[in-house]
This record gives structure tokens, C-alpha cells and sequence, in this order.
């Protein structure tokens, strides 16, 4: 059979199909990339309440000691945006405590202490998704009159529930 007689193999794909292929590809995109990002802010989220479970468990230990709550002013000392910074925990309030995070942090930290030092709020700040509204999560600790201390970064005491890691945010917690 001649050449130019033999019946043409189909071995590409139409524009339609790859017109089809594109747009299964963008909606699944449309769906999928933000939840990754809502992911990736829930996860960074979560340093936050480490780091104030961790500033709980020496302050506790402090006041075992020393009958005391321990002030700490807020570090860093600017809240955070998108990116981590440094923690310079040397020379600070925390070193006193004997607390620092590992690595950068997206959060500053601060522990304010009520006039007698027998209670505290301890809370954290950030911008994480750099959008101008401030994640703001707390604990609080009643003082041995059982009154609450507002924040070093502005956490409210009345909207956590009481001696539970929680978000101060006034719609609860952000991610």
C-alpha cells in the first residue's frame, strides 16, 4: 500500500480537549491554593500557642519558688508581620524566667502581672497573613483575688475562658 494511501493516525490531542484539560486545571487550582494558604496560617498560628503554653509552664515554676508572677514587656517589641524576626530574649524579662523560643518567631510576646504578682495574662501578637488585622491569642491567670489583668499586647482576659490558651480576637479565633 502506497504511502499517500494508508489512513492518517490520529497521535495528537484537539484544541478542545486541551482547552478542557486547562480549565479542570484551573478550577482545582481556584479550589486548592487557598486552602494551602489557610493551612500554612493555621500552622504558623500554632507557634503562638506553644510559645504561651511554654511562658505558662516557667512562670509556674517561678512562682513555685518565688511566691511571683514575672512581668515580661512585649518581644519583639514591634509586632511581627509575614515574615519571622529575631527573638533577643538575652537581657530581657524572659531571660529572668529562663525562657526564649527556638529560631524566629511571627509572634511578640508579653506577660503583664497583676499589682500583687499573684496573677497574670500572658499574650501574643502578629500579623501573620500581613492583611492589617492582629491575631491576638492569650492566658490568663486570675490573681489570689481573682481579678484579671489586661495583656502587655492589648488581650482582653474577659474573653478567654478561664486558665485556657484561647484567642482574644473579638470574633474568636482567626484561623
Amino acid at each position: 500500500m502506497p504511502i499517500r494511501n494508508r489512513p492518517k493516525s490520529r497521535s495528537a490531542f484537539t484544541l478542545i480537549e486541551l482547552m478542557i484539560v486547562v480549565a479542570i486545571i484551573g478550577i482545582l487550582s481556584a479550589i486548592a491554593i487557598p486552602m494551602f494558604i489557610s493551612h500554612q496560617l493555621r500552622a504558623k498560628s500554632t507557634e503562638a500557642k506553644t510559645n504561651l503554653s511554654a511562658i505558662r509552664v516557667v512562670e509556674e515554676a517561678n512562682f513555685s519558688e518565688t511566691g511571683l508572677y514575672v512581668a515580661a514587656v512585649a518581644e519583639p517589641s514591634l509586632i511581627p508581620g509575614s515574615t519571622p524576626v529575631s527573638f533577643d530574649a538575652a537581657g530581657s524579662d524572659y531571660a529572668s524566667l529562663g525562657w526564649a523560643p527556638e529560631g524566629r518567631v511571627y509572634f511578640s510576646y508579653a506577660v503583664a502581672v497583676s499589682v500583687d504578682q499573684s496573677g497574670y495574662t500572658a499574650d501574643a501578637a502578629a500579623d501573620i497573613d500581613a492583611n492589617g488585622l492582629i491575631q491576638l491569642w492569650g492566658y490568663a491567670k486570675p490573681s489570689g483575688l481573682g481579678n484579671l489583668v489586661t495583656g502587655g499586647l492589648g488581650c482582653d482576659p474577659t474573653r478567654l475562658p478561664p486558665e485556657v490558651i484561647g484567642s482574644c480576637n473579638l470574633s474568636g479565633s482567626v484561623y
